[in-house]
């Protein structure tokens, strides 16, 4: 793909960004070389408020997204001209009717690349609808795998979490998102991502791996009834010591995009954590489910005062375990270079265990202190985190 002046792609970027008529949705992410971004991801699109239409640019520090609706004109394109000297390394436009993606190389050109847009239904700009579903229920993938309604809804919460952890443009030209789904069981998280991934145009790879050979082969008959063979496959093996490899047999050690786990039971989520990190994956969503490890060691512990409230009712001290299991779990993916978010990804009607961990690579330095204060916590409970044990050591 030939090189252009930034200057000029980035005013072609900017132009379609303040035309409320065309423009669909737009993201700007990743980084140049050797440079920072002062947000890691911003993201434009149009809306209509009661105040009017506006331009809708929502920003992310890695932990807690800000979001600014600024009036069409002289204000957004102040907002946008901000983004654009920001050093971000890509830029993913979409109209209604072309999607444009551009790259910054190394050495401070352009690589655009411009294809039709296959959508041809402008998405509504009410702000406050109804998101409705990723994967419309009538998809032959549902056909397929089955699942009851609220197993679709859990499905659909975590794909939205998903969409905003993927960088549209942020792959290499020829190169799949690579992602994993650690203890993927069924698989129908593996599918429905892959799907969704998919249908945004997005060129994805999944390996999910579960440590039942029965599921490998129905998994496996599945992809292939799907026509996904190639993009989707299975591995029967354990979380902790799974050889996970590519279509073109890259190791997963060389790299992942995204490591997936959705409930994972008790120290399995810890498992999935801990390869995410040695694959030094750029982004982590896990769903914890169970928190047996921290319970089981809290009821055979003597409290540290004050706390013996926390400890002293059965089921106050089992809700106390599962909320200290992932904030150990939070803090130790920051001590080893991560910017960590704990979230509901769905509401608890839907199921109890609701709990996302999700985790962006900074390779970072953790904030000063933060390391002292997890020494302290360990070491006053006297607990010892399953996460700890499976991380390489602290420095």
């Amino acid at each position: 793909m030939p090189s252009q002046s930034l200057e000029t792609a980035l005013g072609e970027v900017r132009e379609l960004l303040l035309d409320p008529a065309r423009l669909v949705r737009a993201v700007a992410a990743g980084r140049r070389h050797g440079q920072q971004p002062s947000v890691i991801r911003a993201e434009f699109r149009p809306v209509t408020l009661k105040a009017g239409p506006r331009m809708q640019v929502v920003t992310s520090d890695g932990v807690r997204p800000y979001t600014r609706n600024a009036e069409w004109g002289a204000e957004a394109a102040a907002v946008v001209d901000a983004l654009l000297t920001e050093p971000f390394g890509n830029w993913h436009v979409e109209t209604a009717e072309a999607r444009l993606q551009l790259r910054v190389t190394k050495k401070g050109d352009a690589q655009v690349h411009r294809s039709a847009q296959a959508q041809t239904v402008r998405p509504s700009l009410e702000h406050d609808r109804d998101p409705g579903h990723l994967i419309g229920p009538d998809d032959p993938l549902f056909g397929a795998l089955g699942g009851s309604a609220a197993k679709r809804r859990q499905v659909d919460s975590f794909l939205r979490i998903l969409a905003d952890a993927v960088e549209p443009g942020g792959q290499a030209a020829g190169k799949a998102l690579r992602m994993v789904d650690l203890g993927c069981g069924n698989a129908y998280l593996s599918f429905a991502a892959y799907r969704f991934l998919t249908q945004k145009g997005i060129d994805a790879e999944m390996v999910g791996v579960d440590v039942r050979e029965d599921q490998r082969e129905r998994n496996t008959r599945l992809a292939s009834q799907l026509g996904w063979a190639d993009q989707v496959r299975f591995v029967r093996a354990a979380i902790a010591d799974a050889d996970v490899r590519f279509a073109d047999q890259a190791s997963a050690r060389d790299g992942v995009d995204i490591v997936m786990a959705l409930h994972a039971c008790d120290t399995a989520t810890d498992e999935a954590l801990a390869r995410a990190v040695e694959w030094r994956a750029r982004t982590i969503l896990a769903a914890p489910c169970c928190h047996h490890d921290i319970a089981r060691q809290l009821r055979g512990l003597r409290t540290p005062p004050p706390y013996g409230m926390l400890t002293e009712y059965p089921i106050v001290r089992e809700r106390f375990a599962d909320t200290l299991t992932d904030a150990l779990r939070a803090t130790l993916l920051r001590l080893h270079g991560y910017s960590v978010d704990v979230v509901e990804f769905i509401e608890a009607k839907h199921t109890p265990r609701n709990t996302l961990i999700r985790a962006r690579r900074t390779g970072l330095l953790p904030p000063a202190g933060l390391r002292d204060d997890y020494d302290r916590l360990v070491s006053d409970w006297g607990v010892t985190p399953c996460l700890a044990a499976l991380l390489p050591p602290l420095p």
